[in-house]
C-alpha cells in the first residue's frame, strides 16, 4: 500500500492542486474585474460534461473545450460592444440550464449532477490527481512566463501597446488559462464554487500584499489553508468538502477585512 492510496492524501494533494493552479490567476481575475466572466466560464463546465458523456470523451476534455468556447464567446461578444453583464447573464445561466438538461437526456447514463456542480474530492483517483496537477503546473508556468506582459496589459493596454504587447492576445491567454483551472477544479469544488476560489483568496491577499507578486504568492497560501481547513471542516462535521472549502476562504477574508479596518483605524 502506498502513500496515495489513502483517500484522505489523495483529496488532500488535489485541495492544494487547485489552490495552486487557482492563486496567481484569481488575482488577474480581481484586478480585471472578470468575476461574473469566471462564473459563466464555470457554469458552461456542466455543458462539458454533457458533451462528455455523450461523445464519450474525457469528462476534462469536454469541460475543457466548453469553458474555452465561452470565455472565447464572451470575450468576442464584449468587444462588439454588446452590454457585458448582459451576455454574461444570458450565456451564464443560459449554459448552466442547458447543461443540467442535456444530461439529464441522455439514454443509459446516470450522473450524479451534484457532484460536478459543488465538487466530489473524497472520489479523486490518481488520475484525476495527475489531471489536477498537471494543469496547475501548465497555469503556473504559463502565469510565469506572461506575467510582466499580462501584468502591463492588465494596469494599462495603452501602455501596453507602446510597450509593443497587444492587449487581446494577452485577454485571450487569461481566458485559455481560465478554461483549464475550470476543468481541472470541477471534481474538487464544483462548477458552481470554482470562481468562489479564484476570487476570494485573491481579495484577501489583496487587503495584505503590498505588490501584485506578494499578493500572487500569498493568495495561493490562503487557498492552500482555505483547502486544508475545509478538508477538516467536511470531515470532522460531516460538511460537503466543496463547500467546506469555500466557507474557510469566506473565513479569512472576514478577518482580513476586519484585520485591515482595523489597521487603517489604527494609522489615522
Amino acid at each position: 500500500m502506498t502513500l496515495l492510496d489513502d483517500f484522505l492524501v489523495r483529496a488532500l494533494l488535489a485541495a492544494i492542486g487547485v489552490a495552486v493552479a487557482c492563486g496567481a490567476l484569481g488575482c488577474f481575475v480581481v484586478w480585471r474585474r472578470m468575476a461574473y466572466f469566471g462564473d459563466a466560464t464555470a457554469h458552461a463546465a456542466v455543458l462539458g460534461v454533457a458533451l462528455a458523456l455523450g461523445f464519450q470523451i474525457h469528462i476534462v476534455a469536454g469541460v475543457l473545450l466548453m469553458a474555452a468556447l465561452m470565455a472565447l464567446l464572451i470575450t468576442e461578444l464584449s468587444e462588439r460592444g454588446i452590454t457585458v453583464d448582459t451576455a454574461l447573464g444570458v450565456l451564464s445561466h443560459g449554459a448552466l440550464a442547458l447543461g443540467l438538461v442535456a444530461v439529464s437526456l441522455i439514454p443509459g447514463v446516470r450522473v450524479d449532477l451534484e457532484s460536478y456542480l459543488f465538487g466530489d474530492i473524497l472520489l479523486v483517483s490518481r488520475g484525476d490527481l495527475a489531471v489536477i496537477w498537471a494543469g496547475a503546473a501548465l497555469v503556473t508556468a504559463a502565469l510565469a512566463w506572461r506575467w510582466q506582459a499580462l501584468l502591463t496589459a492588465t494596469l494599462s493596454p495603452d501602455l501596453a501597446r507602446a510597450a509593443g504587447l497587444r492587449p487581446r492576445r494577452e485577454r485571450l491567454i487569461l481566458t485559455v488559462l481560465l478554461a483549464a483551472v475550470v476543468a481541472v477544479s470541477i471534481k474538487v469544488v464544483g462548477a458552481l464554487l470554482i470562481t468562489a476560489m479564484l476570487i476570494i483568496p485573491a481579495a484577501v491577499a489583496r487587503w495584505w500584499a503590498r505588490g501584485p507578486e506578494a499578493m500572487a504568492a500569498l493568495a495561493t497560501l490562503v487557498g492552500i489553508a482555505s483547502a486544508i481547513g475545509g478538508l477538516w471542516m467536511a470531515l470532522r462535521f460531516d460538511t460537503p468538502a466543496g463547500p467546506s472549502i469555500v466557507c474557510v476562504a469566506i473565513g479569512f477574508f472576514a478577518l482580513a477585512s476586519l484585520g485591515g479596518r482595523l489597521q487603517r483605524g489604527w494609522g489615522q
